[in-house]
């Protein structure tokens, strides 16, 4: 497989950190919109597409992690550029259910209350920060400074696992709930 080779420059490195900034500030933004905008009916289905790409990115993130295990760097950077695509279609997803449809409360009681809170914070705080650990891991990966690469992807690793894990686990808790 032919290697996409991007010069490193600060230009990109700056470029990361604004994007890792610009990205949950727009989706901030975008979500205290008051007024929803009607998309229609079939945004009641997003959801759903949600929790499978969640799911699909936590199955990718883990043949990801094998791949590398194995030394099979070409099957490495296809699981992970798909777990990176499905990043970004989950993201206008999430963008698109959220301005469109009103948030659906979680009606559990007891024990399971705290828990779901504690699951969905925590996924939403990480869901942030690993915006930028991910950008610089792909960034690194595709220009072949493996040694940074590792350095990020430490990090962004774990966070993105928690991160997709929790979202399928917040999504099985709050699916009986959608109208």
């Amino acid at each position: 497989m032919a290697t996409l080779t991007i010069e490193r420059k600060p230009k990109y490195e700056r470029i990361i950190n604004i994007l890792a900034v610009a990205i949950p500030v727009v989706v901030a933004l975008l979500l205290g919109i008051r007024q929803k905008i009607d998309l229609g009916a079939w945004t009641k289905v997003l959801p759903h597409i949600i929790g499978a790409i969640n799911t699909l990115t936590s199955l990718l993130l883990i043949m990801g992690f094998y791949f590398i295990k194995q030394k099979n760097i070409s099957a490495h950077r296809k699981t992970m550029t798909g777990a990176f695509v499905l990043g970004a279609f989950f993201l206008v997803c999430y963008v698109l259910y959220h301005i469109s449809n009103e948030a659906t409360p979680f009606g559990g009681t007891g024990l399971i209350r705290p828990v779901y809170y504690f699951l969905l914070i925590s996924h939403i705080v990480l869901s942030i920060g690993v915006v930028w650990f991910v950008l610089r891991a792909v960034y690194f990966g595709y220009t072949n400074q493996i040694a940074e690469h590792r350095k990020a992807v430490k990090w962004a690793m774990p966070i993105w696992l928690y991160v997709s894990v929790t979202g399928v686990i917040v999504y099985l808790m709050i699916s009986p709930y959608y109208v």
